[in-house]
Order: structure tokens, then C-alpha cells, then sequence
């Protein structure tokens, strides 16, 4: 049969990779996954029925028939006409890595291929991976959340990303902006050069970063994390990527953190395929005033654990390593030593507050509240939110 044997269109120089991969494992995944109507039951059925990958090819038509209907049959025998683009432009993709940081195509064949994703009924059959691949993933959590969190939102996602790093655990999230971002920092902050600390799932091909604005970060996970996608090279940030990259957050990892979400939240997908898979689901409470509590305080009454602090995720899932767990707290500020900034303080309480709220409980005039606001927020205990009034924060004393 002349598809047995794809004939990948490279040139001997791009004939090789930092991996050593076979080429036409992560080829015939690519073209499996481009297959008109296969669907990813059927791809799992026929990669266990025969095998591997390349056995796929090997088996009489016949045999192709009886597993899947004499339509897809043919198809699957018919070089799908995109597929030597994708071939070429991966090539590309893995003979450009840079120094230092690893590009590769794990295929289920693949060992390298993470465990936790095979038991996924639409495990994809082609990842790929760039950043430190030679370090061990090992136990990962989930940090998730909203794209336009609080400021003690993001606060909270940094420090306990920080601390889960700290105690052994890889922290998975979706490099958006918000929670996400924050999660990726915070666990950065505590790499100590041996497992992974960080991967990043994303919407897009390795090739490209979104949002534009995470070039930076997208750059420092690669330096000492992960970055992955099941998104061939070349694919652009399509809305109906994003949902699908939830499903493999949630397979990476033990349990999943919600630290902010609105009820409507991408963050609740990906704890109730936690839920599906057996996995822990942890959620930090809020206030009852605020839309993005509304998210975490529904997976509480679901039976999600509620996290006040690292310990209360360590004893679900108790830490790799010997660590001491950072505090969300820090001294008081010293504008917090002045009488009237107390009163401004007191008043603001732990929910937001309008200007003219902290001018009738502090009884104090306006342009004293504003200047003595200026200074907590110049000291880092006062931020203004998106509705523009004003929130008390809790800052945490990672560095």
C-alpha cells in the first residue's frame, strides 16, 4: 500500500530533530488528525486496535472498513491535501528551536507523550511541546481563573503557585491574561532548577503567542517549563480552540484551583472535567458582592474544597518536598501608622468601595481621602479595580 510509507516533504537539512523523533509517527498523526469525520473515539480505537501509528497504514482495506465504514475507510487511505503544508511547516518548526530550549512532536507512540492525557477518551494524537522537555513534569495542579481578576485575585493565584511550586508541584494553567499569567509568574518565582515548574496550554501553534502581550512570559516558561499545544504549527487563536485546551489542563494535572471565576467562566470547564476524571477541585471564596466569587462559590456548594491557605491544598495533596509555605499577609504598611489613613482603611473593609462610601464612613474630606488613597496604593495596599472604586489588598510576602 503506498500510504505505508509517507514520503515527508523535507529537505536533509530539516531530515533530523533536537529529539530524535521519528518523523513519520508525528506525520501519520498529523495526517490521521487531518482525516475528514475522524473523530477522536475513532482514532483511539484504531491506534489500540493496531498497535501504534504506523500499523494503522499496514492493515488491509478490508480490515479498515469493518472498524470504521467503507466512507472513512477511504479517507483514511486519501493523503489529506493540507497535510504536506502541515509537514513542511513542522519540519521548519523543529529545526528553528533555539539554543537551550527543545522543540518536539510527542505522539501517543511516544514515550515522552504525558501519562495523565492517554486516559483522555479524545487524547490528542499529536502534541506539541517546546521549553526544558528533558526535565520531569512530576505531580501538577491546575491554577485557574478569570482574565480580568481583582488585584487580590491575581495576588492569590501568584502566591499559592509560589507555594505548590515550592513544595514539589508543577503548575498547569493556560497562559492567558489574569489568573493564568499570575499562576505562570508565581510559580517561576520558586523554580529551583529541578522538575518542571510550569506548563502553559495553549490555544495557538508553538509558532505564535497569544495574547501578544505574554511574548515575554511565553519566553521564560520555555527557559524553564513547558509550553504545549495540540494545535498543529501555523494554527491562529480560533475561539474554538481555547475550550478544547481545558480538557487537557484538567488530564495534566491531580486537581484544579479556582481562584476567581464568574459563573460563566472557561475556569468551571475545566473543574468539572477535574470532577469527571476523578480529581480534586479546590476554590477560594470571595465576597458575596462580587461577579467573579459567583464561580468559586458554586463549585462550594458542589463539594469543591474550600482554600483559605496552601495548607488546605497540602492535605489533599500533601507536598513533594520540604518547603516553608509563604504567607498571603505582610507587615502593615507604614501609612497604616497614621490615625486618619486607619479610619480610610477601616472603612474600606474587604470588599470594594466607592470614593464617596470611604468619605462617609471615614468622615473625612475628599481630598484628604484621595491623598491618603494615593499613598496606600504608592505602599501597595490599595488598588483601584476596573469599576474604579477602591479595594483593600492582602499582599502576599513572595518576592
Amino acid at each position: 500500500m503506498s500510504s505505508s510509507q509517507p514520503v515527508l516533504p523535507a529537505t536533509e537539512s530539516q531530515a533530523h530533530t533536537a529529539q530524535n523523533l521519528d518523523r513519520s509517527d508525528w506525520a501519520l498523526a498529523l495526517r490521521l488528525l487531518l482525516t475528514p469525520g475522524l473523530g477522536a473515539q475513532s482514532m483511539r480505537k484504531l491506534w489500540r486496535v493496531c498497535g501504534s501509528l504506523p500499523a494503522i497504514w499496514a492493515q488491509p482495506f478490508d480490515t479498515l472498513v469493518q472498524a470504521l465504514g467503507e466512507p472513512l475507510a477511504k479517507a483514511l487511505m486519501t493523503d489529506p491535501p493540507e497535510w504536506q503544508a502541515h509537514c513542511q511547516r513542522t519540519n521548519a518548526w523543529l529545526v528553528s528551536a533555539e539554543q537551550g530550549i527543545a522543540h518536539a512532536v510527542w505522539t501517543w507512540d511516544n514515550k515522552a507523550y504525558p501519562a495523565g492525557l492517554l486516559p483522555l477518551h479524545d487524547a490528542p494524537p499529536v502534541l506539541f511541546a517546546r521549553g526544558q522537555l528533558q526535565r520531569p513534569l512530576g505531580p501538577a495542579l491546575a491554577v485557574v481563573g478569570s482574565r480580568n481578576p481583582t488585584h487580590q485575585g491575581r495576588e492569590n493565584a501568584r502566591a499559592f503557585a509560589y507555594n505548590l511550586c515550592a513544595g514539589g508541584h508543577a503548575v498547569v494553567s493556560g497562559m492567558a491574561m489574569g489568573i493564568d499569567a499570575a499562576a505562570h509568574q508565581g510559580a517561576l518565582q520558586a523554580d529551583r532548577g529541578e522538575h518542571c515548574p510550569t506548563v502553559a496550554v495553549v490555544g495557538t501553534g508553538l509558532d505564535q503567542v497569544y495574547p501578544r502581550q505574554h511574548h515575554g512570559l511565553a519566553q521564560e516558561i520555555a527557559e524553564h517549563g513547558w509550553v504545549l499545544s495540540e494545535q498543529p504549527i501555523g494554527s491562529k487563536p480560533l475561539p474554538h480552540h481555547f475550550p478544547l485546551r481545558n480538557r487537557l489542563i484538567a488530564g495534566l494535572s491531580q486537581g484544579v484551583l479556582v481562584v476567581e471565576a464568574a459563573l460563566q467562566s472557561g475556569s468551571l470547564i475545566t473543574a468539572q472535567l477535574a470532577l469527571d476524571q476523578g480529581k480534586e477541585v479546590f476554590a477560594i471564596p470571595g465576597s458575596i458582592h462580587s461577579a467573579l466569587s459567583r464561580g468559586c462559590h458554586a463549585l462550594l456548594r458542589q463539594g469543591a474544597k474550600l482554600v483559605e491557605n496552601i495548607q488546605d491544598i497540602s492535605e489533599e495533596l500533601p507536598p513533594q518536598d520540604s518547603f516553608i509555605a509563604k504567607p498571603l499577609t505582610t507587615s502593615m504598611p507604614a501609612i497604616l501608622q497614621d490615625k486618619n489613613a486607619q479610619a480610610v482603611w477601616q472603612a474600606l473593609g474587604d470588599d470594594a468601595q466607592y470614593l464617596d462610601v470611604l468619605v462617609m464612613r471615614s468622615d473625612l474630606p475628599v481630598a484628604q481621602v484621595l491623598a491618603l488613597l494615593q499613598l496606600m496604593q504608592d505602599q501597595g495596599c490599595v488598588a483601584i479595580t476596573a469599576a474604579g472604586n477602591y479595594q483593600r489588598l492582602h499582599l502576599s510576602s513572595i518576592p
